[in-house]
């Protein structure tokens, strides 16, 4: 099989006051210069300030996760929303906020987590432990589709969606056997989502429409092939980096005894402060990717500017920048849900800034709370053994595999 590299790493490198409470360990350098080029040409930021402005800029455009291939595929198809910029992009986003609106994911989506977290914990119940990372999966999954529309679904729509989002994005090609593979691949892949779960999703709202995204992807004209490319850029923003933010958060919990307690004993504000806190220190996606397409100036620390010239790459540091004390405060490798932030959100940028900021960050927290909180309250409920981590470097996003949790049998 010829999947992404995925490198393992071991524990975290602790900081000399004992401060740093990070699980992941990227192999990165957590300091340096705010503002740099490399030898590639590429510009890495590591300050806060610096990266939400080349997030918020409007003379920069997306950057890797495969737009540079989507650019050279043959034939005229609208970009998924992921991959466009400007005055489109903004509309789409205007038009689709409201299915990712507090209250909408309160009043249309809390019950429906409430039921899928209960079935979840129900199977964890009956075998006596279970993969976190398969039951965080199936919720991550289940809640998605409500989201999208993908409810019509033939059996299988795991293992679719496990063979799926494995591959490396951006090496397609007809020059070699690898490229050739990757080609045969994908088509196959994306042909098993369109006609296990796209299609029969289209086919039923063409006859009625509902209230969800691919009726309204139907309202705005979009033929199969580009509500399936949208189902896929949604599947992966909503389910892939969900499962990992659910075993990173409850990695944390397990083996933190007074932060366990007082996720358990707290309201749901507290809650969610904790897991925006988590969130911060473990950003999923440890990389952001933008070009230029005029000169961009970044603030430096020094109080001056970096002028990036267009057509130049910005590689933002997430995890860099989550930890910058001029935007989060003292002690910034540290659990702290309370902290004094300057300026900054409280997850950091792990969920983006500017236009492309993630629509779904209401649900993502949401989702995790409810099932974590229901997790934790299982009498005896343990962690049996922690979770092993991989990479996926092209996005610099972690993997967790293997934690198994466990909770006496009845």
């Amino acid at each position: 099989m010829l999947d992404h590299p995925a490198v393992e790493r071991t524990g975290p490198p602790m900081s000399t006051d004992g401060t740093n409470a990070r699980k992941i360990d990227r192999g990165e350098p957590e300091t340096g210069c705010p503002v740099s080029r490399g030898s590639d040409g590429v510009w890495t930021i590591r300050s806060y300030a610096a990266a939400r402005t080349a997030l918020r800029s409007t003379d920069t455009v997306q950057a890797g996760l495969g737009v540079e291939s989507l650019e050279k595929m043959p034939g005229k198809i609208r970009r998924p929303v992921l991959y466009r910029d400007g005055p489109e992009h903004r509309e789409h986003r205007r038009q689709t906020a409201k299915y990712f609106t507090p209250r909408r994911v309160d009043e249309s989506y809390r019950a429906l987590m409430e039921r899928i977290s209960d079935a979840q914990l129900e199977k964890l119940r009956g075998a006596g432990q279970a993969q976190l990372s398969e039951l965080s999966f199936n919720l991550a999954i289940d809640v998605a589709c409500a989201v999208i529309g993908l409810t019509e679904s033939r059996p299988g729509l795991k293992q679719r969606l496990e063979r799926f989002f494995p591959e490396e994005f951006g090496k397609p090609g007809f020059t070699s056997l690898h490229g050739l593979y990757w080609v045969w691949r994908q088509a196959t892949n994306w042909s098993g989502i369109y006609f296990g779960d796209v299609r029969p999703a289209v086919r039923a709202r063409r006859k009625q429409r509902r209230d969800d995204l691919i009726s309204h992807l139907l309202d705005e004209g979009c033929s199969s092939a580009e509500i399936l490319g949208e189902c896929i850029t949604f599947a992966a923003a909503g389910m892939v980096t969900t499962r990992e933010f659910v075993s990173v958060a409850a990695w944390h919990l397990f083996t933190d005894e007074a932060l366990l307690d007082r996720y358990r004993a707290a309201e749901e504000p507290e809650r969610l402060a904790i897991l925006h806190e988590l969130l911060r220190l473990e950003p999923v996606v440890g990389h952001l990717k933008r070009r230029t397409t005029a000169p961009v100036e970044l603030p430096t620390d020094d109080e001056e500017t970096v002028t990036v010239p267009a057509g130049e790459v910005i590689d933002i540091q997430v995890s860099a920048t989550n930890t910058d004390p001029q935007a989060v405060g003292d002690q910034p490798l540290a659990v702290c849900p309370a902290r004094s932030l300057n300026d900054a959100s409280a997850p950091g940028l792990s969920f983006g800034d500017g236009a492309h900021k993630c629509p779904g960050a209401n649900i993502a927290i949401l989702e995790t709370d409810v099932f974590l909180k229901k997790l934790l309250a299982l009498p005896g409920v343990e962690m049996s053994k922690p979770p092993r981590v991989s990479f996926n470097d092209a996005i610099g996003g972690y993997e967790l595999r293997g934690m198994v949790v466990s909770v006496p049998k009845p």
